[in-house]
């Protein structure tokens, strides 16, 4: 897959596809979002945090994703590349159908690919500075686009101490977890996310949009 960063490109060859899930870094929100899952029939994670592992085809850079069925939504997350021993950061959505979900999460996360961006960046130009970038995602909705997802990576646990749970192996990447959604979560027609670093001034974009196939029987 290809990717940029500082205007090279880059040819990245993902062999392993990390879903990390419970990422909060305030455990009782956590706590509490496990328990409020639950009470909806969704089972607790075996641990906190907890690495799902997904088809590495799942990542996709097209600006329009396919799904089945009215259940789906995405959700921005920070990505972590690692190759050759390069470390590198970007932007996926964590797209998962939220019907499967209540039976099984990891089947969830299996069931949709995960779109990301193409530009990325070096992480030891924002490892001492992470918790000030800034996550953001805004769907489009009755005809407009609404304030979804925002915060900063602050709420996350640190990157490297994530990397390091999962002991991710060379030629992999990992969606590294999320923020809560405004309004709960829900399905939406676009996307429109973005990881800015207000210490550097830049950011990384992501943009895609959902069609949507019938759930035949």
């Amino acid at each position: 897959m290809k990717f940029i960063c500082d205007d090279a490109i880059l040819d990245l060859n993902i062999q392993h596809l990390y879903v990390a899930g419970w990422t909060g870094r305030d455990e009782a929100a956590v706590q509490h979002h496990i328990t409020e899952l639950a009470e909806l029939g969704v089972a607790p994670p075996s641990q906190v945090p907890l690495y799902y592992r997904v088809s590495e085809n799942l990542l996709t850079q097209a600006a329009e994703v396919e799904v089945v069925g009215e259940t789906s939504s995405g959700e921005v997350e920070p990505l972590l590349l690692l190759q050759d021993g390069q470390l590198w950061l970007g932007l996926a959505s964590d797209h998962t159908d939220r019907e499967l979900e209540a039976y099984s999460v990891a089947a969830s996360k299996q069931a949709c690919v995960k779109p990301t961006a193409q530009k990325l960046w070096k992480f030891d130009e924002v490892k001492d500075h992470q918790d000030q970038l800034v996550l953001s995602c805004d769907v489009y909705e009755g005809g407009e686009w609404v304030s979804y997802q925002a915060g900063s990576l602050a709420a996350i646990r640190p990157l490297a101490e994530l990397l390091q749970g999962a002991d991710m192996p060379d030629n992999s990447a990992m969606l590294c977890g999320t923020l809560g959604a405004k309004g709960g979560v829900r399905p939406a027609a676009k996307y429109k996310m973005r990881l800015s670093d207000p210490v550097l001034g830049r950011s990384i974009e992501l943009r895609y949009a959902v069609r949507t196939l019938p759930d035949v029987a």
